[in-house]
């Protein structure tokens, strides 16, 4: 038997069904597969963030996470900053009415029309490449306007204990600290606009002192490197990388502990970075467990002893609870039968699946659940990061997923 994840807190229920935001799930019915977001624990996670992080800090939202428009255009009224990484994603970012000064565009692969539409308006580039940024000032000549420049700097340290290395050895992403130097030297030389620097080592990380230090290691490279190109740095993105529990025995990061230190390292922090606006950027954490993706129980059968429930989603809804997106060890996700959480007596033994011709689409595997009926409503937790905009809607034609703030 494999464990199920811890369900999050926020959630309630009432007569036996699952709450979201004062509604039973019934509320839902006829409307799987869908992914339900509460806005109400979006408003109380980006609270319980401020309260934690030093006052100075500015939260930004990695929109990559959740670019769902309605559930955009309430994070865009919380939070300081939205980080971009597409064309796609700054058109979505000004729909949803953010001003070009609080957007910033990092990406590996930028093409010119995407460098074009971000010179244009405004928005500060996070400079991946020394092509890239020449790229960039070649196109703000052209259109007569200063681009505003950031470098992406690949530090020489990842986040420890990180579920995704971005930072430490050869990266796809950004330029390695050795190199940053030279670049801020052409970016002023250029006459762009000198933004500063964006450093991001990993994501995914659950262990406060990992991330107390990375932080720490964060705020003395950008000393560093201010110091080895000459110049103050107007402005640092510390990156992200709070995790969210998702499997059984995880825990949630002690916020507190991570804001109290941050708040002592800035207050001690070099000369060079007196004047420097910092922010975090944040994608998972804020909204992760503000999402539960239900889906309807369409048949259950045996199979050599082992029980089979069919759900109307998949792994084309919810790619990462099928253990597909990046996970070496398949485990489950919190999962529930949403309309009887109420019952104690829990069946062992019991797979959900999805109605994709392939064996990889499993939703829990080998899970104790109450037993599972046709008709029921499977709840799939933490499901508002990296949920509808990470998986493969097309795939077999069966469509997308309905989305819902509530």
């Amino acid at each position: 038997m494999k464990k199920l994840g811890p369900i999050p807190d926020g959630f309630t229920t009432t007569n036996g069904e699952l709450v979201i935001d004062g509604a039973p799930v019934s509320h839902w019915a006829g409307q799987t597969p869908a992914f339900v977001y509460s806005a109400a624990m979006l408003e109380r996670r980006v609270a319980m963030l401020r309260s934690a992080m030093p006052d100075e800090l500015a939260i930004h939202y990695a929109m990559k996470a959740n670019p769902f428009p309605p559930l955009l255009s309430r994070m865009a009224g919380l939070v300081d900053g939205l980080d971009i990484a597409s064309g796609g994603e700054l058109r979505l970012a000004r729909e949803a009415g953010v001003e070009p000064a609080r957007i910033s565009f990092a990406g590996p692969g930028k093409d010119d029309g995407e460098l074009s539409d971000a010179i244009m308006a405004g928005i500060t580039l996070n400079l991946e490449s020394e092509g890239e940024a020449r790229r960039a000032f070649a196109i703000g000549e052209r259109l007569g306007i200063a681009p505003r420049l950031a470098i992406r700097v690949n530090p020489d340290f990842d986040l420890r204990g990180s579920g995704m290395k971005m930072g430490g050895g050869p990266r796809q992403f950004g330029i390695d600290a050795i190199r940053v130097p030279a670049l801020v030297r052409e970016i002023l030389a250029s006459g762009a606009e000198w933004r500063g620097f964006h450093i991001y080592a990993g994501s995914q990380a659950l262990d406060a002192a990992a991330v107390i230090e990375t932080q720490a290691a964060t705020i003395a490279l950008a000393a560093r490197l201010g110091e080895e190109s000459g110049v103050p740095v107007p402005h640092c993105n510390l990156g992200g990388g709070f995790g969210i529990p998702y499997f059984a025995g995880d825990t949630p990061l002690d916020i507190g502990a991570v804001g109290r230190a941050l708040d002592g390292q800035l207050s001690k922090r070099p000369a060079i970075l007196r004047d420097t606006a910092f922010a975090i950027e944040l994608g998972r954490w804020l909204v992760g467990e503000a999402g539960v993706y239900l889906s309807r129980v369409l048949d259950v059968k045996e199979s050599h002893g082992e029980i089979f429930a069919v759900i109307d989603g998949g792994l084309h809804h919810q790619l990462a609870a099928s253990g597909n997106f990046g996970t070496v060890v398949r485990r489950n996700y919190p999962v529930a039968i949403a309309n009887r959480m109420d019952t104690l007596t829990m069946e062992r033994g019991q797979t959900i699946v999805g109605r994709l011709c392939t064996p990889i689409d499993r939703i829990a595997e080998n899970a104790a659940l109450p037993r599972i009926e046709t008709g029921d409503t499977v709840a799939v937790f933490c499901a508002g990061a990296y949920g509808a905009s990470a998986s493969p809607a097309d795939f077999l034609g069966h469509g997308k997923a309905t989305e819902i703030i509530f």
